[in-house]
């Protein structure tokens, strides 16, 4: 199977939503292609027994294309978690090495360093690593910026993509497994007020939104 195979149907994967169907515009905009040329791989993938199209709803995964999806999106996380313990490759910078290495992993290096890492569940963003099986563990937390004032959370999952904004997460104090508390909130969405490590910063509710995390402990609200 072809890495552009794979990479389409990893994208299908991601996109999908509660209904499970992705437009043929949404799936072009992700994959950085005109739409003629998304149709034309969504043919391919139909005739393959990959996907399922319906021109008027969008397109959705077969199990066979599923499974696959998996298997790529798991050899990307391990891939990410290696570089990032192994090599001490940055976080900003894992991504980017990761999706050229995820199309090029045999099963028996896979087993290898799966191993190596300990059998870990997530990767270094937070995000779940599937299983062999192809299982996804639940996605858990809340965003930073729904938490109340007082609120002491650990950051479990933070965007993957954005290597200048990892770069300012990193700078912040907020990567996966660091602690947070929310100490004030400036009304009508403005600016809130964190704590890091002892150390207070200031930042914007667009950027709270794309932080997940999981509350510690609840404190006293102010």
């Amino acid at each position: 199977m072809s890495d552009t195979i794979e990479d389409y149907l990893k994208a299908i994967y991601k996109l999908q939503g509660g209904d499970g169907k992705v437009s043929t515009s949404a799936l072009a905009e992700r994959m950085g292609v005109t739409a003629p040329s998304a149709t034309s791989m969504i043919t391919r993938l139909a005739e393959l027994g990959l996907l399922r199209h319906d021109r008027y709803r969008g397109v959705e995964l077969t199990d066979a294309g599923a499974r696959t999806a998996l298997e790529v999106i798991r050899h990307h996380r391990l891939w990410e978690l290696f570089l990032a313990e192994a090599l001490r490759v940055p976080l900003d910078r894992v991504h980017a090495e990761a999706e050229r290495l995820e199309h090029a992993l045999s099963d028996d290096l896979e087993e290898r360093m799966d191993e190596m890492l300990g059998f870990p569940t997530v990767d270094p963003h937070g995000d779940p690593i599937p299983t062999k099986d192809g299982y996804v563990a639940n996605d858990s937390g809340c965003r930073l910026s729904d938490l109340h004032v007082g609120t002491e959370a650990i950051v479990r999952r933070v965007p993957d993509s954005d290597p200048a904004l990892l770069r300012y997460l990193t700078e912040l104090g907020l990567t996966p497994g660091r602690r947070v508390r929310l100490t004030r909130r400036a009304p009508f969405g403005g600016t809130l007020f964190i704590q890091t490590d002892g150390e207070s910063q200031a930042i914007g509710e667009e950027l709270a939104r794309r932080v997940v995390v999981t509350v510690e402990t609840i404190t006293s609200e102010n």
